[in-house]
């Protein structure tokens, strides 16, 4: 269908001044009348850019402290017109035809996140308005240009230098969907900030009864699970999303949900610590008294399943650090909270390897953690929390001594992040072998065993943990065997007395925690 609508009249008014005055006067040598409100006329008249405040074309003053600038029928039925229906009452009311909207308004989630601003002076900064005339030009895409985003400034120009001053429709279609989603957006982040002030006196546990989040893409990723799927991250624009590829190939999704395990696991730690995952489960972990040991150790854990694994730090990454991994193994990924020039240089003669540097405040106790399934989503709160000792019990009749309570702290750490059901057998704060993903616990013990006995680990002397409670005494006597001297586990099973009694005639120590941690 043939285009006729030229354009001759337009409305300006925006909070975001960028490019705005180059792309006035490009509209002014078309010849197109401007139309603004108070303040960005100010800035068309400093750069002389001729403009018609829109209080003298409505005959009508901004009022109420600047509440009421736009809302007036004039402006508004100029918008929503149809010059092939209309033409009779605009001539009767004296309404012009406006054919480009050029409105953008100031971020209220950045206003409403601001410490020093009063809730008065918050809700004063709501914009009624900017969003109804965009909703209202969007809605009449086929007659308006709608612009909310200066990056399409220029695009717009482009096309009117070469169409005579009209833009198809196929943009206009395309502006109106962005300009949707920009006041989707704004309504997004007010929505929020009215939930927060109304929800203080909820607990932190509480489930929000309605979720409104808005996420935009960050970046097509390599692929999905597997090279069929496609797949992309997207981000919660409430939400800064803290990590940063300096270097490697395209990531996957799998390797930035192996990383999120990875950053959170590794940042329950506060000594040196080094974790490796591999394929969502922990392979290795280590705490020492630096990096490179804390790395050796976690990947003499299990070597070969540290082969193409992503690797996290919670401190800095050091030259000898970096040489060491790059001699040691093939990686896929390292991450690390900072990483020095020197580290880069080193690992930029592996230019394939993907390097991440993360917030070192990663980890948000009040996040909630949403799942897809089939026509719906699961959500629930997060996992990471500060363990505490004081809730633990001692059940059996021997004592844990203060090794194997840091062995034991130290293994519930790392057991939180493997897939049920889980074991993680632990010596001298590392990982020593790991049972993982297990449709029983007896078969997640049988698993670990396995590992160290092809690892040639001996497993005497060493600290257990599990996610869950054993349900049969019958896990006890296969570690009673190995020589396990603690056990850490959450309890609870009606044969807890027979686990207790077979911990007792085997000479084990045993904690409860009384928290479960299965992993799905």
């Amino acid at each position: 269908m043939k285009n006729n609508k030229i354009i001759n009249n337009a409305l300006i008014s925006v909070s975001n001044k960028t490019g705005i005055i180059e792309f006035a006067r490009h509209l002014v040598q078309k010849n197109i009348n401007l139309f603004s409100t108070s303040g960005t006329k100010k800035i068309l008249d400093n750069e002389g850019i001729k403009s018609i405040h829109i209080s003298e074309y409505t005959n009508f003053p901004e009022i109420m402290r600047g509440r009421i600038k736009t809302l007036h029928h004039k402006i508004y039925a100029g918008i929503l017109s149809d010059p092939n229906k209309d033409q009779e009452t605009m001539k009767l009311h004296e309404i012009i035809k406006i054919d480009l909207v050029v409105i953008n308004f100031y971020s209220f989630s950045k206003i409403s996140s601001k410490t020093e601003l009063h809730h008065n002076d918050i809700i004063e900064l709501i914009d009624i308005g900017g969003p109804t005339i965009v909703r209202a030009a969007s809605k009449n895409y086929e007659n308006v240009v709608v612009v909310v985003k200066p990056n399409n400034y220029y695009d717009i120009v482009q096309e009117m230098n070469v169409n005579n001053n009209k833009i198809s429709q196929e943009t206009r279609l395309k502006l109106a969907n962005i300009a949707f989603q920009y006041v989707l957006n704004y309504d997004y982040g007010i929505s929020k900030y009215f939930s927060n002030i109304s929800n203080n006196t909820n607990s932190s546990s509480d489930l929000p009864k309605y979720l409104h989040y808005v996420f935009k893409k960050k970046q097509n990723l390599a692929y999905g699970e597997n090279k069929h799927q496609k797949a992309g991250l997207y981000i919660n624009l409430s939400n800064n999303y803290k990590i940063v590829q300096i270097q490697g190939k395209k990531l996957s999704y799998n390797n930035l949900s192996d990383a999120d395990i990875a950053i959170s696991c590794v940042q329950e730690f506060k000594k040196p610590t080094c974790i490796i995952i591999k394929h969502g489960n922990p392979c290795g972990a280590a705490t020492s008294h630096d990096h490179i040991s804390a790395y050796l150790s976690a990947y003499n854990s299990d070597p070969t399943s540290a082969f193409g694994g992503v690797i996290a730090f919670n401190s800095t990454i050091e030259e000898k650090a970096a040489n060491v991994i790059i001699n040691q193994q093939f990686v896929e990924l390292i991450l690390a909270p900072y990483i020095t020039d020197s580290a880069l240089k080193i690992f930029s003669k592996k230019p394939n390897i993907r390097i991440i540097k993360y917030c070192n405040q990663y980890n948000n106790t009040k996040q909630l953690n949403i799942q897809s399934i089939n026509g719906a989503f699961l959500i629930q709160t997060s996992s990471f929390d500060v363990i505490s000792q004081k809730d633990w019990k001692v059940v059996s009749k021997k004592l844990p001594t203060l090794k194997e309570k840091c062995d034991a702290l130290f293994a519930l750490k790392i057991v939180k992040y493997i897939k049920s059901n889980a074991i993680v057998y632990v010596r001298d704060l590392k990982t020593i072998s790991i049972g993982s993903g297990q449709t029983s616990r007896i078969d997640a013990i049988k698993i670990a065993t396995i590992k160290a006995n092809e690892n040639k680990v001996n497993l005497k002397k060493s600290t257990i943990a599990s996610d869950g409670f054993f349900p049969f005494k019958d896990s006890i006597e296969i570690i009673a065997k190995q020589g396990t001297s603690c056990i850490i586990q959450p309890g609870g099973s009606i044969r807890d007395k027979e686990v207790i009694a077979s911990v007792d005639q085997n000479a084990i120590s045993m904690i409860f925690t009384k928290k479960r941690y299965f992993k799905h």
